[in-house]
């Protein structure tokens, strides 16, 4: 959530609010309630307010004022009115309004009261209110059918309110773990799955003898690219390198390994002849170019087939003997 997302929606829901206090101020006019009348003067004139607080990004002020304004609103209509009319309800509808503003202000690095606190005191409030007409009854007592009216519009207005910000609170919680849960799998610099992710992905394979292959592949000699070229020509190769790599193995599993290392998983019904010597060849002859400057890449694949009952790490370890055995014959080779 940014600060102007979150300002359009406050802007949002001040105009619903307003247009909801401009029908009842109508409404109590109608029925005679001299008292509410007048009362939803000074409450429309808070919401006329709060568009010029939402200009000035001075949200915090605005809500806690909303909030205010309302718990002293549902009280003194419940007491004038009585509970039939069901204007006590819009308590539970503030309940989640307070929690999403207390992550908005949380997400926005803005300080803001703590929601719990506040919402006990409506909930003393209600009971409060509530209490009040259960033992006295209601100020002004009206017709049955005008309050039965009112009750099916308030529960609709609050469920409303309940269902909208509840959902939005839950989708933006699971979009924000969903980013999370991308951040704790992507090795920021090459965009691949990272060793952490991969090392999941292993252990869910059966270990049946599917035919499924590991490969480790290594940039040869990027010890002297880093030296000859600097550190952000490495981290250059190191990208281009990953994009060669998703490219060459569409239907792969493609982790950045550590360092100059990438992993690459396939499942048996993927494997295909040469493979892994297409990548090794589409690397040798693909450009890598910084700053002006030609860097000839090449890199060294060891290729292991998974056995039958072996454990994950022995599998890993033998295509790592695998890329070593290349390395210490010559390198820019594939050895299985």
């Amino acid at each position: 959530m940014t600060e102007q997302g979150a300002q359009k929606l406050t802007y949002g829901i001040n105009t619903v609010i307003l247009c909801m206090v401009l029908g009842l101020m109508l409404f109590f006019k109608i029925i005679e309630i001299p008292f509410l009348f007048y009362y939803s003067i000074p409450t429309a004139g808070v919401y006329l307010f709060g568009y010029y607080l939402i200009s000035q990004k001075k949200l915090d002020i605005y809500v806690w004022m909303v909030y205010l304004w309302l718990t002293t609103y549902m009280g003194i209509t419940t007491v004038c009115v009585g509970h039939d009319f069901g204007f006590h309800l819009y308590c539970m509808s503030m309940i989640p309004v307070m929690f999403v503003t207390e992550y908005i202000s949380y997400k926005l690095e803005h300080k803001s009261l703590k929601a719990m606190p506040v919402c006990v005191g409506v909930v003393i409030f209600y009971l409060i209110c509530t209490g009040y007409v259960l033992y006295n009854g209601p100020v002004y007592v009206r017709d049955n059918a005008i309050a039965g009216v009112f009750w099916f519009s308030n529960s609709l207005i609050v469920f409303g309110f309940l269902i909208f910000y509840t959902n939005w609170l839950i989708r933006t919680i699971v979009a924000s773990e969903d980013r999370l849960t991308q951040m704790a799998h992507i090795d920021k610099l090459t965009g691949l799955y990272n060793r952490h992710y991969m090392m999941e992905l292993l252990e869910k394979l059966t270990s049946d003898a599917d035919g499924s292959v590991l490969a480790i592949a290594d940039i040869d000699f990027f010890k002297k690219i880093n030296d000859t070229y600097g550190h952000n020509a490495g981290d250059y190769v190191l990208q281009r390198m990953a994009e060669l790599l998703k490219e060459a193995g569409k239907d792969a599993y493609v982790c950045r390994w550590g360092g100059e290392e990438f992993l690459i998983l396939l499942s048996g019904h993927l494997v295909k002849d040469d493979i892994f010597e297409e990548i090794r060849k589409k690397v040798g002859r693909s450009e890598f170019s910084f700053e002006g400057r030609e860097i000839h890449v090449t890199i060294t694949i060891g290729v292991a087939y998974r056995k039958k009952d072996e454990t994950i790490d022995r599998w890993i370890q033998r295509a790592d003997e695998k890329l070593y055995y290349g390395k210490e014959h010559g390198r820019n080779q594939v050895a299985e």
